[in-house]
């Protein structure tokens, strides 16, 4: 007997924390997305009616490179991870390429948290970590098939990773995480007592 593992989804992970002068980067990174918390009203606004539970800018500012040096040199990084990703999943650009799309900051206050969701018109999406207090959110990936098995058993309690129904990876300060932008995730409730504050991105084919 022999099994063939096909049409596998693969999850890109790296870290920032082994580069020089990252706690410097990372807490002048931090500094800047407390800054926009405070001072984006439009963005606190959209919190407020939407019901989530901290600050995201996603809906209110789209120019974090321009508005921040720190931003720029983030994007300078991720564009580099990017690459590395797309070269690993043999995507097939042709004269195109992927660019940054959209950059967003989050807060995310105590016993919040962020219900599954896409991202539509990206290729590739993900987010890179700056505050994880002990106790904070996981990201939470959904097997793409799920709503197919329609009479499936549930997979065994110490099944491998890659045939479990959901994964949760638990990210450190710098860590990245990058998916395709149809794996369908969310963001499991933050146990921990402060704040967990992230910079989420995607990337697009033009």
């Amino acid at each position: 007997m022999s099994l063939r593992t096909l049409f596998v989804t693969q999850v890109y992970e790296a870290s920032l924390a082994g580069e020089k002068n990252f706690e410097d980067f990372n807490a002048e990174l931090e500094d800047a997305c407390r800054m926009l918390a405070d001072e984006d009203l439009a963005g606190q606004a959209w919190c407020r009616e939407h019901g989530y539970g901290g600050y995201t800018s996603y809906a209110s500012l789209d120019d974090l490179p321009m508005r921040a040096s720190i931003f720029e040199d983030l994007k300078r990084k991720l564009d580099k991870h990017a690459a590395a990703y797309a070269k690993a999943l043999r995507l097939d650009l042709g004269r195109r390429r992927l660019r940054l799309d959209s950059l967003w900051v989050n807060i995310l206050k105590p016993g919040a948290s962020h219900s599954g969701h896409i991202h539509p018109h990206s290729v590739l999406s993900g987010t890179v970590y700056v505050a994880t207090p002990k106790g904070a959110s996981a990201l939470k990936l959904e097997d793409p098939r799920l709503a197919m098995m329609m009479a499936a058993p549930p997979r065994e309690a110490d099944a491998p990773e890659e045939v479990r129904n959901f994964v949760y990876l638990q990210p450190q300060p710098g860590t990245i995480f990058m998916w395709e932008s149809w794996l369908r995730h969310e963001v499991t409730p933050n146990a921990a007592r402060k704040e967990r504050v992230s910079v989420s991105f995607n990337y697009a084919w033009r």
